[in-house]
């Protein structure tokens, strides 16, 4: 049985559509993205979700049962925002046993409950610190100590690390995914940044104007995207304008910049002889040569990376294409202006239709 189960939720404001006849599972214990862009819908879903908000229709079913009509309160929902929102005015250990005193339980096990979840989220020496007293990366494990508190069935995260700098923000994800995986709680994680996405989550749903795009592992979405979408907004891609001249399961398909060159490459969906689309190919996929065979280009520009380096080169049809070089002893050194040729394993790059 699905832990949470949305059937055709649609939402409008203003006569605006935000939400269009959307459907999703998700099932126990699954650490699950709604990923999109701004506007997508994403943050609508999570707050019906959690009963913050109606939908016009459908139907949000918890374990099976449908809590459209049961308030925030009694869905056995967690809840970490954005903003954190801590109360100034109470210390660590009254924000978080705040939301206890309205589940019956007595104050002995209530401190219990607090023992308990400060030792989860590593915070036991800051119980009686004020959250202006603590940083970001604490504040934000206090919001999660309260969610992890109340003991829910799902807790919802609405971009909760957005707010912390890049190194803070790789240590809470590795915190999140250990934490996760000792609890296995269902979470629901709301984001923009594909790079939280990639790295903690067990299964992502991809929206786009209200709809669902794709759905699956992070793996799944990155290989095989199911659209230019797909492919544009979860990691960087090369997309090539092309055309197929035998259709299959693995078309061979022709450049529109180079019309001389063909290549074979895989799709999920039934195409047609002379059909339009892009060939996609991720930028760690390409390889880039002096000479041989391929794809002549010329080196535009080099960037340093740490790990290796960016390197943008321009076919001769005026097509930009972004690969990246790790290092290596053999690692070539290309200049800007150099004549290279760009080449690929054919079973790596995926057609997609327009």
């Amino acid at each position: 049985m699905s832990a949470l189960s949305l059937r055709t939720i649609s939402k409008t404001f203003e006569a605006t559509p935000v939400l269009r006849d959307l459907s999703l599972e998700i099932s126990s214990g699954e650490f699950f993205f709604l990923l999109g862009p701004s506007g997508c819908g994403k943050s609508t879903l999570l707050r019906i979700i959690a009963g913050l908000e109606q939908p016009d229709s459908g139907t949000v079913a918890i374990d099976g049962q449908m809590v459209n009509t049961v308030p925030p309160q009694k869905r056995g929902i967690g809840m970490v925002f954005q903003n954190y929102a801590l109360w100034p005015h109470m210390t660590v250990a009254q924000n978080i046993t705040f939301g206890l005193e309205n589940q019956g339980l007595t104050k002995a096990q209530r401190l219990e409950r607090l023992d308990e979840t400060l030792e989860l989220v590593r915070m036991e020496t800051f119980s009686a610190r004020f959250p202006h007293e603590i940083s970001g990366g604490q504040q934000q494990r206090v919001a999660l100590a309260r969610a992890l508190a109340l003991r829910p069935k799902i807790i919802l995260l609405d971009e909760p690390l957005s707010n912390l700098d890049a190194t803070l923000r790789v240590e809470i994800r590795e915190e999140l995914v250990n934490l996760h995986g000792r609890l296995n709680t269902t979470m629901v994680y709301v984001t923009h940044d594909q790079e939280d996405a990639l790295a903690m989550g067990s299964r992502i749903a991809l929206l786009r104007e209200g709809r669902i795009e794709q759905v699956g592992s992070p793996r799944e979405l990155y290989t095989q995207p199911a659209s230019v979408f797909a492919a544009r907004f979860l990691g960087d891609s090369n997309l090539l304008p092309c055309r197929v001249v035998h259709p299959s399961s693995s078309p061979v398909v022709k450049l529109d910049d180079s019309p001389e060159f063909s290549t074979q490459a895989r799709s999920a969906v039934s195409i047609t002889a002379e059909q339009r689309g892009f060939l996609c190919v991720r930028p760690e996929s390409l390889r880039f040569q002096s000479d041989g065979t391929g794809l002549p280009a010329t080196v535009v520009r080099r960037v340093f990376r740490g790990s290796g380096h960016d390197i943008t080169v321009r076919l001769d049809g005026g097509t930009p294409l972004r690969g990246f070089i790790p290092h290596g002893p053999d690692m070539p050194e290309f200049r800007a202006d150099q004549s290279v040729v760009v080449s690929w394993d054919p079973s790596v790059a995926i057609f997609l239709p327009r």
